[in-house]
Order: structure tokens, then sequence, then C-alpha cells
């Protein structure tokens, strides 16, 4: 018993009782998913960094089966207030920065 103390001991550097390990870098961080992307029109830019987008997307009636059109308004933050209404552009999801607003302003495409 004595000897396997002794030998336990030799591997193990002086003044710690278990044996050496080697550090583990830290885990890299997970891959954020893609975010939803969406263009549209802007219909209203009177709000401060603000503006309203709505976007059109066409799908079948799910009985009828008729292409229909629906329509839907997004807030977006246009941190540098360039688009104006009538413009086309293209907003990304984000985080939520207010009651409304979890969209921002990636680019005008057009005037």
């Amino acid at each position: 018993m004595a000897e396997q103390d002794r030998q336990s001991s030799a591997e193990a550097p002086p003044g710690s009782s278990t044996p050496a390990t080697v550090a583990q870098p830290p885990p890299l961080p997970a891959a954020r998913a893609s975010r939803k992307t969406r263009v549209g029109q802007v219909v209203s830019d009177g709000m401060n960094k603000t503006i309203v987008v709505q976007t059109v997307t066409r799908v079948p009636h799910p009985r009828f089966g008729k292409i229909v059109k629906q329509k839907r308004k997004f807030y977006a933050h246009d941190e540098e207030n360039k688009a104006k209404t009538g413009d086309t552009v293209r907003i990304m999801e984000t985080r939520p920065l207010s009651k409304l607003k979890r969209w921002r302003l990636v680019e005008v495409l057009g005037k």
C-alpha cells in the first residue's frame, strides 16, 4: 500500500493530490442562425428613426388554390433616417427594440 502511494505521488506534481491536467480552451460560441429578411415598401417615415414597411407575399388560397396577396406591416429601425415613403427597402429581423420594433433597415434598394 505504501508503494502505491509513493508511485501515485511520483506521478503528480508536488503539492497537489490529483494528477496534472491540460487546460482546455473555452468552448466556441454557437453559430447564430441566419436571420429572416424581407423586402417591402416604406409606407410611413413620420417617426424618428423608425419606418413602417409593408411587404406583399403571394400564396395560394388553402381551399380554392387562387393566388392571393397577403400584406403585412413591419416597424423597422432606421438609425440614419435614410428611407423615405415610397422607397423599396430590405429589412432584417433583430432583437426587440421597442414595443413594436423587431426589425432593422439593411439597405435601401430603390427610390
